[in-house]
C-alpha cells in the first residue's frame, strides 16, 4: 500500500468538510440536515428490511483477556468513551422537520453509551459457525429511531482466545468506505494499549419546532433565489447551458432507462421476512491480482465474474437453468473525493449492469464482466444518479419517499454487491489485532441475498448476508463463491497444489446445520 492511501486509513475520521456542514452558533441551537441520499435509507427501511449496515471483525484477544479468561469489557468501554468525540453523530439522534419531514441530527441530551455497547458470549469454546448464527440474529434486530443509530456488540468465548465485535450502523450515517474510515476511529496501527482521557462533551440544544419551519421557509427562499440566478446567468451564456443540460439530461435518461429494464424473476428476489442469516469466507488477495493479471481486468472485475459464477451455480443447485436470465446487480459506486474521507454521510453513485451468469466458460465469464465495466465507465450513468440525486434534494422529503417506493416496486435489480478496499496494515483494539473482518450489506426489498467485500491484512473477505427462511441453504452459495473463485485460478493457469476442488451442487440438507 502506498503512503498516501495508508494514510487515509490511519487519520481522523472528522474532517474539514464535516465540521462546514454543520451550521451552529453560540447562541443558537444546531443541527445539520440529511442529504437526499442520507435520507433515502429511512425511506427503504420497512418492518422486514431494517436498513443499518455493519459486519463482523474478530480479534486475538492478547492483553484483553482478564484473569477469568475473559475479554476486559471495563477498558473496551473506556477507550470507546475516549474516542467518540471523533465521531459526532454517533451522539446524535433523528428530529424532524414539521409539515415536510425532512430528518435532521440533533445532539442526544440523553445519550447513554452502555445503551450502545453492548455484551455477550459463546458457549466456550465458540465454533465460527455459532459467531455466524449470531451475527444473523443481531442484524436482524432493527435500531430505535428515537436513539442515535448505531450498537455495537462485544461477543467473547470464542476458541483460540478470541472475541469479536459485531457492529451494526443505520445506512443514513454512513456508506461503506466512511464505515470503513469509523472503524479506524476505534482502531490503532500500533498495539498501543494506552486509553485517552475523554474530552468533556456538552449536548447542543436542539432546535425548537419554530426555529425548525423559520429554516426550511429560508432554504426555500435561498433555493429559489438561486435558481433565478442561475437562470440569469444562462441566459447571459445560452449556448453553454443548453449543453449542460442536454448532456445531464441525457446522463439522467440512460439512468432511467437502466432502471425500467426488469430482472429476473429468481427465488432470491422474494417478499423478505423478518430474519437474516450471515455467512463469510475469505480469499487470498495476492490470488485475485494474479487471476487478474493473468486474464486482465480490475481486481473489482475478479470478484464480480466469481459472484457470477456463484450465482450459476448456486442457482443450478436450486434446479434453475441460468441460461435466459437477465441478472442485474447493483454496484455501490464511491463519488467520495480524497479530502472527504473520514466524512459522514453517503458519497456513492450507483451502476446497474447484467451479469453473465449463463456463461459456462469462467475466462469468458471474466471477459465480458471486463467489456461491461469498460462500457459503464465510459456511460453517463453514474453521473445519472447523482443528478436525481441533486433534483431530490431540491424537491424535498415527500417526492423523495415516493421515489424510493417506486424503485422498491420496480425491482430494478436482483441482487447489490460491494466491494470497499481496505487496509492492508494489521489494526489492533487496545493491543488486541484484528484478524478478520467480515462486511454486511443490508437487503432491500425482494432482494434475500446481499454480497459485501472488503480486504484486508492480504485477504479478500467476503460477507453475505440472506434472508433466513427463503436462503436455508446459504452455506452452498458460499461454497459456490469458492468453487466459482477456483475456476478462474484454474483458467488463469495458477499452481493448484494441495487444492481440492469445491463440490457444490449438493442436496438442499447440507444447510440443514445452520436451521
Amino acid at each position: 500500500m502506498d503512503k498516501s492511501r495508508r494514510s487515509r486509513y490511519m487519520r481522523s475520521p472528522m474532517t474539514q468538510a464535516d465540521q462546514q456542514h454543520t451550521h451552529t452558533s453560540q447562541t443558537d441551537a444546531s443541527y445539520e440536515r440529511l442529504s437526499a441520499m442520507d435520507s433515502s435509507f429511512l425511506h427503504f427501511e420497512r418492518a422486514n428490511t431494517p436498513m443499518h449496515v455493519g459486519g463482523t471483525v474478530i480479534f486475538d484477544a492478547g492483553p484483553l483477556v482478564t484473569p477469568e479468561g475473559g475479554v476486559d469489557i471495563k477498558r473496551i468501554h473506556a477507550h470507546i468513551a475516549s474516542r467518540l468525540h471523533i465521531v459526532p453523530r454517533y451522539r446524535q439522534r433523528l428530529a424532524y422537520v414539521p409539515i415536510e419531514s425532512t430528518p435532521v441530527w440533533v445532539d442526544d441530551a440523553n445519550f447513554n453509551l452502555r445503551y450502545h455497547i453492548r455484551h455477550t458470549s459463546l458457549p466456550r469454546p465458540g465454533t465460527e459457525q455459532q459467531l455466524k448464527r449470531l451475527c444473523g440474529q443481531l442484524m436482524s434486530q432493527p435500531l430505535d429511531r428515537r436513539k442515535p443509530l448505531w450498537e455495537l456488540w462485544i461477543v467473547e468465548g470464542l476458541k483460540g482466545g478470541r472475541f469479536a465485535l459485531v457492529g451494526k450502523t443505520h445506512h443514513c450515517m454512513v456508506d461503506g468506505i466512511s464505515g470503513v474510515d469509523l472503524l479506524t476511529a476505534l482502531l490503532r496501527s500500533t498495539p498501543d494499549e494506552t486509553i485517552e482521557d475523554p474530552p468533556a462533551w456538552t449536548p447542543r440544544r436542539a432546535p425548537s419546532t419554530w426555529q425548525l419551519v423559520r429554516d426550511a421557509v429560508a432554504r426555500r427562499a435561498s433555493t429559489s433565489v438561486k435558481f433565478l440566478q442561475n437562470l440569469e446567468d444562462a441566459l447571459q451564456a445560452p449556448e453553454d447551458v443548453s449543453a449542460r443540460l442536454v448532456e445531464n439530461l441525457g446522463a439522467v435518461l440512460e439512468t432511467i432507462d437502466a432502471g425500467l429494464q426488469p430482472a429476473a424473476d429468481t427465488p432470491l428476489n422474494r417478499p423478505l421476512g423478518p430474519h437474516r442469516r450471515f455467512d463469510w469466507l475469505a480469499i487470498d488477495l495476492a490470488e485475485l491480482k494474479a487471476v487478474k493479471n493473468q486474464l486482465g481486468g480490475t481486481v473489482n472485475d475478479v470478484v464480480l465474474a466469481t459472484v457470477a459464477g456463484a450465482v450459476r451455480h448456486f442457482l443450478r443447485h436450486r434446479r434453475i437453468k441460468p441460461d435466459a436470465l437477465p441478472y442485474r446487480v447493483a454496484i455501490p459506486v464511491s463519488t467520495r473525493l480524497p479530502e472527504e474521507y473520514g466524512s459522514m454521510g453517503n458519497r456513492v453513485s450507483a451502476w446497474l449492469i447484467d451479469l453473465p451468469i449463463e456463461e459456462r466458460d469462467p475466462r469468458r465469464r471474466l471477459a465480458r464482466v471486463r467489456a461491461t465495466t469498460a462500457a459503464l465507465k465510459q456511460s453517463k450513468q453514474a453521473r445519472g444518479f447523482e443528478t436525481l440525486i441533486r433534483l431530490a434534494e431540491w424537491t424535498g422529503s415527500i417526492p423523495l419517499a415516493a421515489g424510493a417506493r417506486l424503485a422498491s416496486w420496480m425491482q430494478p435489480f436482483n441482487l447489490i454487491v460491494t466491494n470497499v478496499p481496505g487496509p492492508q496494515v494489521p489494526l489492533y483494539l487496545l493491543g488486541a489485532e484484528a484478524i478478520r473482518g467480515y462486511p454486511l450489506v443490508p437487503l432491500f426489498e425482494y432482494q434475500c441475498l446481499g454480497v459485501a467485500v472488503l480486504s484486508y491484512m492480504g485477504k479478500v473477505c467476503w460477507g453475505v448476508n440472506a434472508d433466513w427462511d427463503r436462503v436455508p441453504d446459504l452455506r452452498v452459495f458460499v461454497a459456490a463463491i469458492r468453487r466459482s473463485f477456483e475456476e478462474l485460478r484454474e483458467a488463469a493457469k495458477l499452481p493448484t497444489i494441495g487444492r481440492k476442488r469445491v463440490a457444490v451442487e449438493q442436496p438442499m440438507r447440507a444447510a440443514g446445520g445452520q436451521r
